[in-house]
């Protein structure tokens, strides 16, 4: 068969299953006679009204020299983990801004950082395809950097997110663009399963993000540059437990909903996505309206509050939307106050007891978001 032959071939093939995608779509919305928001305002529900000094910058924690990419909060709310395109990792005091460790990492270009549930250890991941494990507690050397407890080597591609498994310690989960997951026990260095790969029901490109179920540990969601997301359980790694549809672009994040049955996702499409586990429907789109000339910002980072009432979403533009998750209106930009960052919007997460957002950016810099009112809906 001629090159000419293959090409007329996939390009059939490839029409195909648009069609087919398309046809999918339709029946899904046949089936879907209402989503979240429309049920709520059908029921009287109003949206949260939010001020700018309702969420309000309190700190801006600065000392990277590269773009930032990712953060993470301990347990015990007091500190945050950052990793930057300078290949370093810093430990921050979060209520008084003081770096408490800064190491140079063994990869110059890294990608994704996380606490251990204890907060003892950090894990980083970036482009050299490996997991480096840190422990706090450790001797630094004479240049001043933490030396890695141990590398977590196996994928082919580079690391793109990372994630202790809440209630155990010693197992993280990584995703890559090698477009598997991995379940590793951190002690041993070894790597327990693979999730996707040679398996023809995982992935069909780069894995960009994971989030591990709080409520089910044995569960969890990734999201991808093939465009879905995906459940899986760490005890059945030969394929997931459900694969979502729904978004025209690169899935760069995705977290659970704070009551463990549902999921959050957000796009290259410029919309962010609530998933229900169960039934596999999605059950309302978070978007803005643009112009069909308009360039539509891609959505970096998500986290919900405790209550899972609002939704933030950070975006390539600079804009950081607060979203009522019932209405899925936006009732505050962070992006648009005076203090706000000067740059995409790579990472966000919340505190654990849900009192403070930090958010970190393209700019370098991280900052600190304390909520002033509507705490009994964060």
């Amino acid at each position: 068969m001629s090159v000419a032959e293959l090409k007329e071939r996939h390009v059939t093939a490839t029409e195909t299953v648009n069609a087919l995608r398309e046809r999918l779509t339709q029946r899904r919305q046949l089936l879907l006679d209402t989503d979240v928001s429309t049920y709520a305002r059908n029921h009287g529900k109003t949206a949260i009204s939010f001020s700018p000094t309702d969420l309000v910058c309190c700190r801006t924690l600065q000392g990277h020299t590269g773009k930032v990419y990712s953060l993470d909060w301990t347990q015990e709310r007091n500190r945050i983990v950052s990793a930057s395109q300078d290949g370093r990792f810093i430990v921050w005091n979060a209520l008084t801004s003081q770096k408490t460790h800064a190491t140079k990492l063994p990869c110059a270009y890294v990608m994704t950082c996380a606490f251990s549930r204890s907060g003892q250890s950090v894990a980083c991941g970036g482009l050299d395809s490996a997991c480096s494990i840190f422990n706090l507690n450790s001797q630094v050397d004479r240049d001043g950097n933490i030396p890695p407890s141990r590398v977590l080597t196996g994928h082919k591609g580079y690391v793109s997110c990372c994630q202790f498994v809440p209630d155990q310690e010693f197992h993280l989960i990584t995703s890559s663009g090698d477009q598997t997951c991995g379940l590793w026990d951190v002690t041993t260095g070894q790597r327990i399963s693979v999730f996707g790969g040679e398996f023809p029901s995982g992935h069909t490109s780069d894995v960009l993000s994971v989030s591990v179920n709080t409520s089910n540990s044995n569960m969890f969601v990734s999201g991808s540059c093939d465009a879905t997301a995906r459940v899986w359980d760490t005890r059945i790694a030969s394929r997931p437990v459900r694969t979502y549809y729904g978004h025209t672009g690169d899935v760069n994040t995705v977290k659970f909903f704070p009551d463990g049955q549902r999921f959050g996702t957000g796009s290259d499409d410029g919309t962010c996505r609530l998933f229900d586990m169960k039934t596999g429907h999605q059950l309302q789109i978070y978007s803005q309206q643009y112009g069909e000339n308009d360039d539509i910002p891609c959505v970096k980072s998500i986290a919900f509050s405790i209550s899972g009432r609002l939704l933030f979403a950070g975006y390539s533009n600079g804009d950081c939307y607060v979203w009522d998750t019932l209405l899925a209106e936006v009732v505050l930009n962070l992006g648009s106050l005076q203090n706000s960052h000067e740059g995409t919007i790579s990472c966000l997460g919340l505190s654990s007891d849900g009192s403070a957002l930090c958010t970190g950016s393209y700019d370098k810099k991280l900052k600190i978001w304390a909520f002033g009112g509507h705490r009994e809906v964060v």
